[in-house]
């Protein structure tokens, strides 16, 4: 199912009137959300795998990926090495 920007504003607009046990429901399913991306990632992500992401300050960084972890990836670049979250990679 996409969500449509009409359903986005809706939801906010929901949560703006929730009481704080309904707010932290919310927040729950949404690193459980975040969570389940995240291993979808790692899976399609293999070592040796070459993959660009951006780094800090907008700059884009490639390398290649020297370990997986349960939730960041190991990211050589020739001159340093990054433990990067695996949903902000892109396999090249």
């Amino acid at each position: 199912m996409t969500v449509t920007d009409q359903m986005l504003n809706d939801t906010m607009g929901m949560i703006h009137n929730m009481n704080p046990d309904q707010i932290a429901s919310v927040v729950d399913a949404i690193k459980l959300r975040r969570n389940r991306i995240n291993k979808q990632s790692i899976n399609t992500i293999q070592v040796g795998d070459r993959v660009q992401f951006t780094g800090r300050g907008g700059s884009t960084v490639k390398g290649s990926v020297t370990k997986k972890a349960i939730k960041f990836v190991t990211v050589d670049t020739g001159a340093q090495r990054w433990k990067v979250p695996a949903n902000m990679l892109e396999v090249l």
